[in-house]
This record gives structure tokens, C-alpha cells and sequence, in this order.
């Protein structure tokens, strides 16, 4: 059997650890690939800060206005197919109690049997979005890295909600992985980003097995790369900027370029975001 296992958690959060909303999109695209129901959801009152993540109001389908909770839920899909079953957890990322908020869900895991623990990703980064999104892929496991072919990362410094599950999902011995899509950062204000999301479904099928239809996707990646680039087109400045980070790209693409590229530029953006910069 995969280190993985056949009841694996896919872990994804708004916010810090979210860019171009690509992690929270793949999550996205998982739950409409199928039928999931509620396992456990944690309580706001425990976990959240309303001045921070605020509720927000909406009319029902009678018309009468209802109030909607920040929330972090567990789902799981109501029937089995090949390989191994994809459970979700999804929501905001917590404003406080961090361990108590994912050791409620790792408990919940273990009484489940979940046997895999991976977590979604996007950081902003100096990438071209003319070429194939990078997706960092990772573990602190040598068990799960020899069976994947993945990286171990070196990184120290602040971290967000998804390292602290990683961390206690490994202290229960659950098999972790992590992966993180490089959203070019000059186009933060294009939310979504389907192509870094498309890019995450991907490597996530690689990884599992299992990945849900997504030439919607491909068409919609298709359209946010041509109206970056009609973008572009009308600003020199811009133009010559994604020139370079393309020359910079093609060299880390090259034979000769080293394996750690993206490693070190998944650190420098962690260290960037824990020096209090380019916070969402």
C-alpha cells in the first residue's frame, strides 16, 4: 500500500496561506467532483476573531436574512471509487488557540482512520505567468519523500496554520506531505487564479492518484494568462519585467540549474511573510 494510504485529508485555508485563492479553488474543485458530507466542524466561538474573519449576512432561499459563520469543516465523500478517498478540510485560518484548533481535527482523524495527511498551498512569488506554474512539493518525512520523490524543506521561521497540522498530523504518525503552488506576485490583484489551482489538482493526482475533471480549468487558465497578457502589452515596465523573471525561469528550468531553486524561493517567500510583509 502508498505511505499515504487509502483515507487521505487534503487541507486547505483562506487566507496566509492562499494566494490567487489557488489552494482554497483545488478544494473547490474536489467538492464539486463528487458528493461530500459534513464529518465535524469546529466551533467559531473557540477558534475565530470576528473583527478579523467577520461573519457575514445573506437572504435565504424564503428571503429571510441569516447570519454566516466563519467556519473550518471536515468532509468526506459519500461513495468510494479507485484509489484512495479524498477527505477535504477547508475554512479560514484560525485567529487563536492553534493547537487545540488541529488537534480537535487530528483527533477526529485518528478516530476515522485517516491514513494520509497533505496540505494546499499558494505563496506569492517572482515567477512569469507565461510559464508552468512551479509547485513545491514536500515532506518532513523521509518515508513519504523516498515514495514520492519529494523535497524536505529547511525552512525556519513563522509559519501558518497548514505547518502546525503537518507537525501534529506527524506527532499522531499520520504520513504528511505539503504542496505549494508560486503565484506570480504582480498579478495579486487578478483573484483566482485558475492556472496556479489547475497546477496544484495536477500535482495532487500525481501524488494521490486521484484528481477530478478540470478542463474547465484548463479554458479559464487559459483566459486569465491572455488577459495578463493584453495586460502587459499596454506597459513597457511590465512587459520588460516578466521578460526577465522569464530568462530567470528558463534557467531554473535549464539541466544544468539545481534541483533546490524552488526550495530557496519557497523559503525566502515564508521568511518575507513572517517579517510581518505582504500579509492578505
Amino acid at each position: 500500500m502508498d505511505v499515504l494510504g487509502s483515507r487521505i485529508i487534503i487541507a486547505a485555508f483562506d487566507g496566509w496561506n492562499d494566494a490567487g485563492e489557488a489552494a482554497s479553488g483545488a478544494i473547490a474543485a474536489l467538492r464539486e467532483s463528487t458528493d461530500y458530507e459534513r464529518v465535524h466542524s469546529a466551533d467559531p466561538e473557540l477558534y475565530f476573531d470576528y473583527q478579523y474573519t467577520r461573519p457575514s449576512t445573506r437572504m435565504d432561499a424564503s428571503g429571510r436574512r441569516e447570519l454566516v459563520w466563519p467556519e473550518a469543516t471536515l468532509w468526506r465523500p459519500t461513495s468510494t471509487g479507485e484509489g484512495p478517498e479524498l477527505w477535504l478540510l477547508t475554512g479560514a485560518e484560525p485567529a487563536r488557540a492553534w493547537q487545540a484548533f488541529a488537534s480537535e481535527f487530528i483527533d477526529v482523524a485518528l478516530r476515522d482512520d485517516v491514513t494520509g495527511f497533505v496540505t494546499l498551498g499558494a505563496m506569492l512569488s517572482d515567477v512569469p505567468h507565461t510559464r508552468p506554474i512551479s509547485v513545491f512539493a514536500a515532506s518532513t518525512e523521509e518515508r513519504v519523500r523516498e515514495a514520492h520523490g519529494l523535497d524536505k524543506t529547511t525552512y525556519e521561521g513563522p509559519v501558518g496554520i497548514l505547518s502546525v497540522f503537518e507537525h501534529f498530523a506527524t506527532q499522531a504518525d499520520i504520513p504528511t506531505a505539503t504542496l505549494w503552488a508560486s503565484v506570480p506576485h504582480y498579478v495579486a490583484s487578478a483573484a483566482p487564479s485558475p492556472k496556479a489551482t489547475l497546477a496544484l489538482l495536477d500535482r495532487l493526482e500525481e501524488l494521490t492518484g486521484v484528481g477530478p475533471a478540470r478542463e474547465h480549468l484548463r479554458t479559464e487558465a487559459a483566459a486569465w494568462e491572455a488577459s495578463i497578457d493584453a495586460a502587459a502589452a499596454e506597459d513597457d515596465d511590465m512587459t520588460e519585467y516578466i521578460r526577465q523573471l522569464e530568462r530567470t525561469r528558463d534557467t531554473w528550468d535549464s539541466p544544468d540549474a539545481s534541483g533546490d531553486a524552488i526550495a530557496q524561493a519557497f523559503e525566502r517567500y515564508l521568511r518575507r511573510r513572517g517579517d510581518g510583509r505582504d500579509k492578505r
